[in-house]
């Protein structure tokens, strides 16, 4: 058969179209065959190919765009299928429309509403007749269940615009198609969809636009196959509202001290009770590494597919339990359920030692079922490594795999071997895989309940793995071990953060495809429909930090285009290393931040360098030395020292680049607040800041877009969620065109603005693909945040709120109440509420003090993650005129 495609697509000059199909005849070495310029709107591919020959014989194709520098951009979906079944069409004509993955009405064809939202409709086959000429088809994925989508154009076979006899299109499970006979047919023809109503037996309305024209008639043995996209409608109007709150913090009767996948189920009880659509968590992977309460923190997976056995409920596990274990879970549950917090290792020891009991009676006879058997085998690429690190972890009590004293090093075998029953590690390695069958048959039935309910569930990809975990220690090369990952300074955290965790090599990673990040996803999809991806600016670029720094502030962006030395000459700037790379300590800047204590560092941590300056000794030349110093030393003074000579470090212009033989260089970020800075002559310090504003706000901008666009439309690609993006921070300039680009949803936060000259985002004025939050998990709650600056505060109030007069000292329900109101009526796709904030209306439901509802704070790498809800959902399920007033504010407000 001879198929002849045809898209319409502007280009300019150099660039290109191409197409990637599974048939032989469309196979090249670089993956793609290049369309030929046909005009100035279309292009074309004319191809012989044999049908017998194609898997399944069904034609599967996606169309690419190369622009001049080669970089490809595929269009937005899974491979187009064509199945061309008359046998007797010697030709195939087909007129494509590209779909643009920023297109709005390319959401509704994601995961939460296809199988949550949205109605499920059945299937039917559309078989083209041999006499078929033309088939029209059209994706149509926002109209209601009784409605479907017709045809009407200017013909006879097209009913004359006759609204009373449209055309009926059935739909194949993807799109709506009609097969029709138009042979006789003066072409050029106009047409149009439109939508009718079969319940009420009436057409409903046309698209909107203009007409359609199919200028192409079908000679004897020819067919048109015209693929039209979308059906043209008011696309943003659908709005929905959700809940976020990590699954630890919920607190049930039934739980353990901890919120657990089961509790899940009473949480979408509560969000059906009032009116919401989706639940939002924090990451549920395992972040078990030192069994203390530092492991808390959900974003230091040691695992980024394995579960925490945090989650588990005892109750749930499927056989019977002795007397004693029965008992004790219960005396250990009203023990832990009476606290206000969570106690982390207790929770953990008390459910480990269960688990393993549990696993004694029971592990044995599970492991022989099926349903197992399918769990190990789908899971075993990452379960078998991770149960193995686990096993080892006990054994040498670490995390670290340089502190083994076998297995360092990994491969495959000697972990193959583990699953021998006659090993010593046989029976602990199938433990930890028995607890994630038991954590993956919670999570799937909770997730189930979730959807009956109509609720979407969305997850949080964490950026960063642990530096000691089960992926790093696989596949090391997949990482940069020897710096650290965070973020570069804001005004939550002014020294920046740093995470601990090892950057990613991403060149590695591209040469396997980006295969462990694609299987990341394919994870998620399992649990979730919807997922936020932590810090996307990491797909940009990554912030960099020594591994000899402790604060975030040591950084630098990675991939980034350094400052060549010769670009200083060029702007009439003497370059000196000594002064400009290395710490600039004198006696000036001494006072300056030791005052009386000035004489003391200098006697304990300095040493002269020249006539007037210092310089640190080599004991304490690195934070991580000065840390290490000060860390069985507590005191207000001592900090202070530390601290002081954490920014003596940090008190330079410039890093050097790492093999550059002093010739590129990395500004120092928040150069301005420096005193080697502030202390250089005028004229000097008005050049180097023109340099350091191009540096970080010009010359990386395109260098960057084309980073992320080697990784994330690939990943994208790989499962049909919804795709959100927490895009907070320094934010790059082609960051939101990107995320547009690419339909990923934005994350807007009142107090955070994105446009500098703004103190505060107007909710009001959110793109339609975005979240809207008036706060997250990193930050304090409304109640928390009015209460930190008064100024604020009343600025707030005055502008933000519309009132006169001095703003109240605390944040009173009303106003908690106004401000949960705004991101409700916002023109964004969602809003989403942490329950603090919701439960901040109320003046009988909310915690009284509301430092105690702060579930993290980012300037504390060592936070205790332990807030909890100080009411039950059973509780929260039954606070009827509560529970009324939030549904009545969510329906008027057309979420």
């Amino acid at each position: 058969m001879k198929v002849i495609f045809y898209i319409k697509y502007h280009t300019r000059f150099g660039e290109r179209l191409a197409i990637v199909a599974n048939a032989k005849e469309l196979q090249s070495s670089n993956g793609y065959v290049d369309m030929q310029y046909l005009n100035d709107e279309y292009w074309k591919l004319e191809t012989q190919i044999d049908i017998a020959d194609l898997p399944g014989q069904a034609l599967q194709y996606k169309y690419i765009f190369i622009d001049n520098d080669g970089t490809r951009t595929e269009e937005f979906q899974s491979p187009r299928n064509l199945v061309p079944e008359d046998k007797d069409t010697a030709v195939l004509k087909v007129y494509d429309t590209w779909n643009y993955a920023g297109d709005v009405i390319n959401t509704f064809s994601t995961a939460p509403f296809q199988k949550v939202l949205l109605p499920q409709r059945k299937a039917s086959g559309v078989k083209p007749g041999k006499n078929t000429t033309h088939v029209f088809a059209v994706k149509a994925p926002l109209i209601n269940k009784d409605e479907v989508v017709c045809l009407l154009g200017d013909c006879d076979a097209l009913e004359k615009w006759n609204i009373e006899t449209p055309v009926f299109l059935k739909f194949d499970g993807e799109q709506w198609i009609a097969a029709l006979q138009l042979g006789d047919v003066q072409f050029p023809i106009a047409y149009k969809y439109g939508i009718y109503d079969k319940a009420q037996g009436r057409f409903k309305q046309f698209e909107t636009g203009g007409n359609r024209i199919c200028f192409e008639p079908a000679a004897p043995g020819e067919r048109a196959m015209l693929q039209d996209g979308f059906i043209r409608m008011g696309n943003e109007q659908w709005r929905g509202s959700g809940i976020a709150i990590p699954v630890f913090s919920l607190r049930s009767k039934d739980g353990l001290g901890v919120g657990e996948f089961s509790d899940l189920k009473l949480l979408a009880d509560w969000a059906v009770k009032t009116g919401l659509k989706l639940i939002q968590i924090l990451p549920i992977n395992d972040t078990t590494a030192t069994n203390t309460w530092l492991d808390s923190y959900p974003y230091a997976a040691i695992s980024a597919f394995a579960l925490h056995p945090v989650y588990i409920n005892l109750d749930a596990i499927e056989g019977k339990k002795s007397k004693e274990l029965k008992g004790a879970i219960k005396i250990r549950r009203k023990q832990l359920n009476e606290l206000a917090h969570i106690d982390y290792e207790a929770v953990m020891q008390f459910k480990i030692d269960a688990l393993k009991e549990l696993y004694n009676e029971h592990g044995a006879d599970c492991r022989k079922t099926d349903d197992y058997k399918e769990f190990f085998e789908t899971n075993r690429q990452w379960l078998t490594p991770y149960a193995a690190f686990c096993y080892l972890r006990d054994k040498f009590n670490s995390p670290n795999p340089q502190e083994w004293q076998t297995n360092s090093v990994y491969k495959d075998a000697e972990i193959n071997d583990f699953f021998d029953v006659k090993t010593e590690a046989y029976e602990q390695v199938n433990f930890y895989c028995y607890v994630q069958y038991q954590l993956h048959l919670q999570l799937s039935d909770a997730v189930a309940y979730a959807h009956k309910k109509g609720l979407v569930m969305k997850g949080d990809i964490p950026i960063g793995v642990y530096r000691y975990g089960a992926d790093a220690w696989v596949a090391p090369e997949l990482y940069k071990m020897d710096v650290q990952a965070g973020a570069p300074p804001d005004d939550f955290a002014v020294k920046g953060q740093n995470w601990g965790f090892p950057t990613y090599n991403w060149t590695r990673m591209q040469q396997d495809g980006f295969a462990w990040w694609k299987e990341r996803f394919r994870q998620m999809s399992y649990y979730f429909d919807a997922f936020r991806i932590d810090h996307i600016l990491g797909f940009f670029r990554i912030w960099s930090i020594p591994v000899h720094a402790v604060q975030g502030i040591m950084g630098t962006f990675d991939p980034c285009i350094p400052v060549h030395v010769n670009e200083l000459g060029e702007q009439g700037i003497w370059f000196d290393y000594e002064r400009f790379c290395l710490p600039y300590i004198t006696d000036d800047v001494l006072y300056e931040r030791f005052r009386e204590k000035a004489d003391h560092v200098k006697a304990h941590f300095l040493q002269k360098y020249g006539p007037q300056q210092y310089v640190l000794r080599p004991a304490f030349d690195t934070q991580k030395k000065v840390e290490a110093h000060f860390k069985d030393q507590s005191g207000s003074e001592n900090i202070l020292l530390r601290d002081g000579l954490y920014d003596l470090i940090s008190n330079v212009i410039m890093f050097e680049q790492q093999g550059s033989g002093r010739t590129g260089f990395h500004f120092r970020i928040a150069l301005d607040q420096t005193s080697s800075f502030r202390h250089l002559p005028p004229q000097v310090k008005e050049k180097i800041w023109a340099l350091y504003i191009d540096y970080f706000y010009r010359r990386q901008n395109d260098f960057w877009k084309k980073e992320s666009l080697k990784k994330l439309p690939r990943l994208k690609a790989v499962t049909n969620m919804l795709v959100c993006g927490e895009d907070l921070g320094m934010v790059p300039d082609t960051v939101p065109g990107v995320m547009k680009q690419l339909g990923i949803l934005s994350l807007e936060i009142q107090r955070m603005p994105k446009q500098q000259d703004i103190t505060f985002f107007n909710p009001a004025n959110a793109p339609y693909l975005s979240v809207v939050t008036p706060s997250t998990h990193d930050m304090s709650t409304i109640r928390g945040w009015w209460q930190e600056n008064r100024a604020l505060t009343q600025r707030f109030y005055n502008t933000e709120l519309g009132q006169s007069g001095e703003a109240p000292y605390f944040c009173e329900p009303w106003i908690n109440r106004a401000i949960v109101l705004q991101h409700l009526y916002s023109p964004a796709m969602w809003s989403i509420f942490q329950l603090q904030d919701i439960l901040g209306m109320s003046a009988e439901l909310r915690r009284e003090n509301p430092e105690d509802e702060r579930i993290n704070v980012p300037a504390n790498p060592q936070h205790y993650w332990r807030y909890r809800m100080h009411i039950s959902l059973e509780q929260l399920i039954k606070e009827r005129g509560f529970n009324d007033e939030l549904k009545g504010y969510v329906q008027h407000s057309g979420r």
